[in-house]
């Protein structure tokens, strides 16, 4: 089944958000269906904090080395695309084309000065029509899942302002609407009601069972950099424990009770 169409399933797809070669290979092995990167799963894996502080190179290296490790359909977070302008944001989009990216994800906001803040609505639609032509004239067919951050920011017309720029959007050339940090199923309703595009919602910690998430018209649901923080989580407390008590029996722990 084309990455496309695994929107258009009865059931939402469900995204593994991976970060390097290791939690791509535990995806496939998992059974899931497609996977993606995390920007903010990476950007602390490189040490580095999420919105663009890696360099795109570093990003393409890493997908390389999971693109090396699995045939999972594959979508790149690009976060605000590592560019300025349109030429040079679909330059980096298609150099992961040519590596066999099924997707990525373009978000309309920055971090500026260390502060995340939403782009002009129709300054980013604009980008997101000509890098989308310029893609398509090049012959590459990417799904363009494009994420707006208006319940992220807590925007104070949140429900509103994620209606106007999806249509934006959506005319601009977006294939799918990420909206990550939404958890109202009736807002979520209203969203894929009027907009016509896949609605992508992501792991937060009120969000709704995946079967209830399907009948307030969620399409694709993402885990984000949670699965990954996690895991830290387990292995700095694994490595305080070894300190701490002089011993690596805590490594042991889980083989030891089977």
């Amino acid at each position: 089944m084309h990455f496309a169409e695994l929107h258009h399933q009865t059931t939402p797809l469900l995204i593994a958000n991976v970060w390097d070669a290791a939690s791509a290979v535990a995806a496939r092995k998992a059974g899931y269906q497609a996977a993606g990167t995390s920007s903010a799963a990476i950007a602390a894996m490189l040490g580095y904090e999420d919105g663009e502080a890696l360099a795109f190179e570093e990003l393409l290296y890493i997908v390389t080395r999971i693109k090396a490790v699995s045939n999972l359909p594959l979508s790149v977070d690009v976060e605000a695309g590592f560019g300025r302008t349109p030429a040079q944001i679909a330059a980096h989009l298609t150099s992961l084309a040519r590596l066999g990216v099924a997707g990525i994800n373009l978000e309309d906001s920055k971090v500026i000065n260390g502060v995340r803040q939403l782009a002009d609505a129709h300054e980013f639609a604009s980008t997101l029509k000509a890098v989308r032509r310029a893609l398509d004239e090049a012959g590459y067919c990417l799904f363009f899942n494009i994420r707006t951050d208006t319940y992220l920011l807590n925007h104070e017309q949140a429900l509103q302002e994620t209606l106007l720029r999806g249509r934006l959007y959506q005319a601009a050339g977006a294939d799918g609407l990420f909206v990550p940090c939404l958890t109202s199923e009736q807002e979520m309703a209203v969203i894929a009601r009027e907009i016509a595009l896949p609605l992508n919602v992501m792991c937060m910690p009120g969000l709704a069972a995946f079967g209830k998430l399907k009948n307030a018209g969620v399409s694709r649901i993402s885990m984000g950099n949670f699965v990954h923080s996690a895991m830290q989580s387990k292995l700095e407390a694994l490595m305080f424990a070894i300190q701490s008590q002089q011993s690596f029996a805590g490594v042991f722990v889980d083989e030891s009770s089977r």
